[in-house]
């Protein structure tokens, strides 16, 4: 039976980075969220009841459009960012935002690649980094806004397919 063990450490137990030199070329793809939530004052004084929003503007700007850009950018930078995250050649990256009825916006990232490796740890960053740009945009208007629920929803290409659903 194989023991399983953590796989950014070493058999010193040193910390590293996955020997991914002899794993298969596929293609991952990963979907990641994250909500943030918002109370009804804000919600209201947003537009947000009207569900025919595409974006919500700030004095900053058109929110969800720079949560995308924001989020974007982190994809491409993640390695930066997590210490054994492989550099990789970003394909596609594609956000969807979406205001939810119980004064909530999910924000889901998907990222896709062409690689030894996922892609699960750029589709989180970007869905964080979006959520935390959402936050940004709208924060002088209500200081109740909270980010919860990042979460992992689908993976697929690599060793283990998952689905959250």
């Amino acid at each position: 039976m194989k023991e399983n063990k953590l796989s950014h450490v070493d058999d010193q137990n040193n910390p590293t980075m996955v020997d991914v030199s002899q794993k298969t070329v596929t293609q991952r793809t990963a979907t990641a969220q994250s909500v943030v939530g918002l109370n009804n004052a804000l919600w209201k004084q947003l537009g947000l009841e009207n569900a025919a929003s595409t974006d919500i503007y700030t004095k900053k700007g058109p929110v969800f459009h720079t949560a995308i850009i924001a989020g974007t950018m982190a994809v491409k930078k993640t390695s930066d960012l997590i210490p054994f995250c492989h550099p990789l050649a970003i394909e596609k990256c594609n956000f969807r935002i979406q205001p939810k009825e119980n004064y909530e916006i999910h924000i889901e990232c998907t990222v896709t690649v062409s690689g030894k490796t996922g892609v699960e740890m750029e589709a989180l960053t970007g869905a964080s980094v979006a959520a935390l740009t959402v936050y940004d945009m709208c924060k002088a208007l209500s200081p109740t806004i909270i980010i919860k629920n990042t979460c992992l929803k689908s993976k697929t290409g690599g060793k283990t397919d998952f689905s959250a659903d």
